[in-house]
């Protein structure tokens, strides 16, 4: 039986609190209007952008249309779920729940708003290096990065010779 992936699922369920609760204080307590902006620091503002399309607003779809992208994205959602749970590496884990927990987030705008809610904006005076975004945008991109370094970068030490995959195990010499 499969071990609980329970680091990838408290990294999802973090990233999703966070992201929901960050959109939250922008267009509530902070009452920010949409495309209004508030500068937090020299090279950041919070904005509330409304995307209709997915990854710095490529594929803009109408409201009534959200829903093709709810579907993709869920079933995106539902292979990372997937892969994480059959995931021994720890680290993988957490990248995995940091990309599943920004889809669920912006799923659940698409559902509850027809857009998602973009409100962290970059930017070095007047250049912006990405669009407005957000925190699961963010995570699923880290996410990602992680999963591509380390696929990239970190090999497994390899089996020794004479060491099974079972513990006990032995090979057998005198074959």
């Amino acid at each position: 039986m499969r071990r609980v992936p329970r680091a990838g699922l408290i990294a999802a369920a973090i990233v999703f609190v966070l992201d929901q609760a960050i959109k939250w204080l922008v267009v509530g307590p902070l009452a920010i209007g949409e495309y209004d902006e508030r500068e937090v620091l020299p090279i950041f503002k919070l904005q509330n952008v409304h995307n209709p399309g997915v990854s710095l607003g490529f594929l803009r779809v109408p409201p009534e249309d959200a829903w093709m992208l709810v579907v993709l994205t869920g079933a995106i959602a539902c292979a990372v779920l997937v892969w994480m749970w059959r995931e021994t590496s720890r680290q993988d884990q957490v990248a995995l729940g940091m990309i599943a927990g920004g889809a669920l987030g912006n799923i659940v705008d698409r559902v509850r708003l027809g857009y998602v809610q973009d409100y962290a904006n970059l930017h070095f005076g007047n250049w912006s290096p990405f669009l407005t975004f957000n925190l699961a945008d963010a995570a699923i991109t880290i996410g990602v990065l992680i999963l591509l370094a380390r696929a990239l970068l970190v090999r497994d030490k390899p089996q020794e010779k004479g060491q099974g995959s079972e513990p006990g195990e032995v090979e057998n010499s005198n074959a």
